[in-house]
């Protein structure tokens, strides 16, 4: 099984070498293209504007390449890279379509080409950053949903473990009545109930070890507790949310 996993990882490895190769290789190719078209028909001998806009062409080509990195990672995070992606594109299509004219025109000023890629890039950036700000929220925004969604996901796992291996019937119902509570709590919370969802999964925890233990007295009492805290930490959440 430890070879096996061995060479797994090891395929997975090489598979992951080759996949970054092709993507360099492929990254690289627009500009080994553009910069041969560039040096063999025009030489090495240019005028300020058409450095410019060879630099400004590069530099809309370099952050097409590096917005997957500003992606944030998230459950929507294909979502938020196409719209980065799209923005990226789009910048680099004008810069380059911009950027040629100015090259085949060469005109003696500089200050045409720098002016107008300036403008392009400035707009480029606010867009970028914009959606970026927006993507972080849309991100936080569901990191804490499903961190909400944990708190009953998990408490209600372990009820339910729990709950098949109580033996006395007693006990059983307590414990079926936590877990039906529980089961039906709403997912969405409030940071100001973060302390006492921590000391419900605390409980449920003790309420494990007594069920292991057999003690259906404890069991009882603490499947009480539980209820008690599970019914008053949803009566704050819905006075909270009201």
């Amino acid at each position: 099984m430890n070879h096996d996993s061995y060479e797994y990882r090891t395929r997975e490895k090489s598979k992951n070498r080759k996949m970054s190769v092709l993507w360099i290789v492929l990254n690289l190719i627009f500009l080994i293209v553009f910069n041969v078209f560039f040096f063999i028909l025009g030489g090495t001998e240019h005028n300020s504007s058409v450095w410019i806009s060879y630099g400004f062409i590069h530099f809309s080509y370099l952050m097409l390449v590096l917005t997957p990195i500003l992606t944030r990672k998230g459950k929507s995070s294909a979502i938020f890279g196409f719209a980065l992606y799209s923005i990226s594109a789009t910048y680099f299509f004008v810069a380059l379509i911009m950027g040629i004219i100015f090259i085949l025109i060469a005109p003696e000023s500089h200050t045409a080409a720098l002016l107008i890629q300036l403008s392009i890039a400035g707009i480029y950036g606010i867009i970028l950053i914009a959606n970026m700000l927006a993507n972080e929220h849309t991100a936080d925004a569901e990191e804490e949903r499903q961190n909400q969604i944990e708190y009953v996901k998990t408490a209600a796992t372990q009820l339910k473990v729990i709950l098949d291996d109580v033996k006395d019937r007693e006990a059983k119902r307590k414990v079926e009545a936590v877990y039906d509570a529980v089961y039906t709590s709403p997912v969405k919370s409030h940071a100001n109930l973060e302390q006492m969802e921590r000391r419900i999964l605390v409980l449920i925890g003790d309420l494990d070890s007594a069920v292991v233990k057999g003690d259906k007295e404890t069991i009882i009492s603490i499947a009480k507790s539980l209820l008690s805290a599970v019914n008053e930490r949803n009566s704050r959440l819905k006075n909270l949310h009201a």
